[in-house]
């Protein structure tokens, strides 16, 4: 519980004491200290300011009438009450235009007293609780800002309305990111309190803006020596707090000063390319931007995942991820001697059917040959050579014959219009097209141009922004109408996307 701070200035020690004793009656939870006039009272305040101020007009040195002057410029949320006689009243009315709101007259009535302190009391509770509301709106306005530039907007390209709050330096002190996501929705369902539990049990200080229901971004004002320090403190942190896995990806340190605002989408990229690393190796639960030991080591990696991927990169017609997924295959078995001749050729003998039973027929005829070819050699380069005449007549036969759309993103699509009210992962939606959850996410964006997560809370905020405007169903409805079981974590997401709450946005839409 906070201790409020109270002063007590007048000349006469008696009164000092009697007043003293009046307000320990009132049972406030507060630490009075005494000055004997305006001078000594300035100092008293410079050396730690207080809440409420009780003062006498008359004083030696420097009266009341300037004291309060100064002060309520000085200490303009220090609240101030003056005492002053029936023949002082002047006085008074002058001193309540410098910001006093109340006085007693002496001498003083113990019933008047604690009238007019219990009156104070209720204005600074009121004031206290006026302040954390427009601090909250603040805190979410500012979440909203980081929100679209981590997007990619430009500071210049928001609501003039919205620029305005924005702080000069805003995210200029900025030093690195993390981004820690989970394989489900956690956020606003397990964790109600997070960003303060988490830095409870780590220490650390840091800003963190929700992102989606499983994935949330951690940004840090102070240098950090170990990156792969913080991200495994933050990954035991979760799991000693609510015994779940999280996965983290931090970036390289930021440029500082200006070039932060420009830098936030391009990191934010980066810390989610990242982040596909966890479908590779699910040991590992760190990964840094810019560090080669924190990429998937291919020789950690399965075959049959890899083989999983290039099927899925023939399926969909992506032979960009084919040759990048062929190369990693590749990698794995070149120059290393662990695996026998006879395992080698039997799986890329696998794949080289997995590429021809994809050609049109006329191109089959050689596959039996070429598998023959794979079989004799004792060169693992002329393995490689023999695939790859096979990917290039594959590419060449796509070129032929262009896919515009892909069918299992439409899938998954049509599936999360029909859903987004149900829990929606990544790795739901990808048993539903038979994909591997990271090749899913890597198809959807190239195809829609946007992530897959961000599709989905785009389209519960614009489903819920509709119901808003159209029907008269209560929030917590709509809230889980949308997909959020949690009323308060939806209002949150809610205000952070479009800048107001929904109540506002409500209130708002119906007076135009």
């Amino acid at each position: 519980m906070v201790i409020m701070e109270i002063l007590i200035v007048d000349d006469e020690a008696i009164e000092r004491k009697g007043l003293t004793m009046l307000l320990k009656r009132e049972k406030i939870d507060a630490r009075i200290r005494e000055a004997e006039n305006g001078k000594q009272a300035l100092e008293k305040l410079e050396e730690k300011p207080a809440d409420l101020m009780l003062t006498d007009i008359k004083m030696p040195f420097m009266d009341g009438l300037e004291l309060t002057d100064i002060c309520s410029k000085k200490y303009p949320d220090m609240k101030m009450v003056i005492f002053s006689g029936y023949g002082e009243f002047e006085y008074a009315r002058k001193a309540m235009r410098s910001g006093v709101t109340n006085y007693i007259l002496k001498p003083v009535d113990p019933v008047e007293f604690h009238r007019t302190i219990e009156k104070v009391m209720k204005d600074m509770n009121e004031a206290a609780i006026e302040n954390e509301n427009r601090d909250r709106r603040s805190d979410f306005i500012l979440e909203h800002v980081m929100l679209e530039l981590i997007n990619g907007r430009d500071l210049e390209s928001l609501d003039p309305s919205v620029r305005k709050l924005v702080p000069d330096g805003y995210a200029e002190d900025i030093t690195v990111m993390a981004l820690l996501s989970f394989d489900h929705d956690f956020f606003g369902i397990k964790a109600v309190n997070f960003s303060d539990e988490v830095k409870k049990k780590t220490g650390l200080d840091f800003w963190c803006v929700n992102i989606d229901p499983s994935s949330s971004i951690f940004i840090f004002s102070e240098e950090i020596e170990d990156r792969k320090a913080l991200g495994e403190k933050l990954v035991d942190a979760v799991k000693e707090l609510y015994d779940e896995t999280a996965y983290v990806s931090v970036s390289l340190p930021l440029p500082g000063g200006h070039s932060n605002l420009k830098a936030l989408g391009r990191t934010y990229d980066a810390l989610e390319a990242l982040m596909e690393n966890r479908f590779y190796l699910n040991s590992d639960h760190v990964f840094l931007e810019g560090d080669e030991s924190g990429q998937a080591d291919i020789n950690d990696i399965d075959s049959d995942v890899l083989m999983k991927q290039i099927k899925q990169d023939i399926n969909v017609k992506d032979m960009v991820g084919l040759r990048d997924h062929y190369e990693k295959l590749c990698d794995k078995y070149k120059n290393n001697t662990g695996f026998s001749q006879v395992y080698v050729k039997f799986v890329f003998s696998n794949l080289m059917k997995e590429i021809y039973d994809n050609l049109p027929k006329e191109d089959q005829g050689s596959l039996s040959d070429d598998v023959d070819k794979l079989y004799r050699t004792t060169d693992f380069t002329e393995v490689m050579n023999i695939l790859d005449r096979g990917i290039s007549l594959l590419e060449k036969n796509f070129d032929l014959n262009p896919q515009t759309s892909h069918r299992e993103i439409e899938t998954v699509k049509k599936y999360i219009y029909e859903h987004y009210n149900e829990e929606l992962s990544t790795e739901l939606l990808a048993e539903k097209v038979y994909m591997a959850p990271s090749y899913l996410s890597h198809v959807f964006k190239k195809e829609t141009g946007q992530n897959l997560s961000k599709f989905i809370k785009a389209l519960r905020m614009e489903k819920a922004k509709q119901m808003l405007e159209e029907t008269h169903n209560k929030i917590v409805n709509i809230s889980y109408a949308v997909g959020y079981p949690n009323v308060s974590y939806f209002c949150r997401s809610f205000r952070a996307y479009f800048g107001e709450s929904p109540e506002q946005y409500r209130t708002e839409k119906g007076k135009s």
